[in-house]
């Protein structure tokens, strides 16, 4: 069993490298964590000695196998939760974040296994995040950022690349969500910003930061 602050390191890592097995320095660390170089440090020499990580001091640090594991564990459990949280609580998609960051870390893993069964074994979560299946295996779509649709083309938004609340705030004011129909309606040369219309009813134009962080399918 790992302790809160354990965990933490150990998701931060698996994020900062993608997919957990890039090195990862310890002031990106730090900064993430909000907390000094030197307690990063620190907390790393005893991942390593617990073989959670590899860690070589100026050379960054890297999961091992069993970190890469662990790390799959706690996003499997927020994610789940995440959806708990919106379909049986009512919790919107722009409040379940800091809520799940503290569930994930209980350690029951029948408690786990009967979520995921309560739920119906859910894919995504509802930001469209792929959840980990019991094994650590990601069941991935074709998807493709909303940026790199040209003129006239569609799609269906299927994830968002953004849980922060005000990202997610932004797109409830614009009607956009998972599951929304997407058509590029005219490209904007000056700024690369696009004007998109939404369930074939009222457009809006977005900026391409925005448009980076909508994935969708095609329809």
């Amino acid at each position: 069993m790992h302790s809160t602050a354990e965990e933490n390191y150990i998701k931060a890592i698996y994020k900062l490298s993608a997919s957990g097995d890039e090195a990862v320095s310890t002031n990106a660390l730090a900064q993430v964590l909000d907390t000094k170089p030197a307690s990063v440090s620190d907390m790393l020499r005893k991942l390593s000695a617990k073989e959670l990580v590899h860690y070589v001091k100026y050379h960054g640090v890297q999961l091992t196998p069993t970190g890469q594991r662990v790390a799959l564990k706690i996003i499997r459990k927020h994610r789940l939760w995440e959806v708990f949280l919106v379909q049986k609580l009512k919790f919107t998609w722009d409040e379940v974040h800091d809520v799940a960051e503290q569930m994930e870390h209980v350690h029951s893993e029948l408690l786990v296994q009967r979520l995921d069964e309560f739920l119906g074994h859910p894919r995504v979560d509802p930001h469209g995040d792929p959840i980990p299946t019991e094994d650590g295996e990601f069941r991935q779509i074709e998807q493709k950022p909303l940026a790199n649709l040209d003129l006239h083309q569609e799609g269906v938004v299927c994830r968002v690349r953004d849980s922060q609340p005000s990202f997610l705030q932004y797109l409830d004011k614009v009607g956009i969500h998972i599951g929304s129909h997407l058509q590029v309606k005219d490209k904007i040369a000056y700024d690369n910003s696009l004007e998109i219309s939404i369930d074939k009813a009222k457009s809006v134009i977005l900026s391409s930061d925005v448009l980076e962080k909508i994935f969708v399918i095609h329809p």
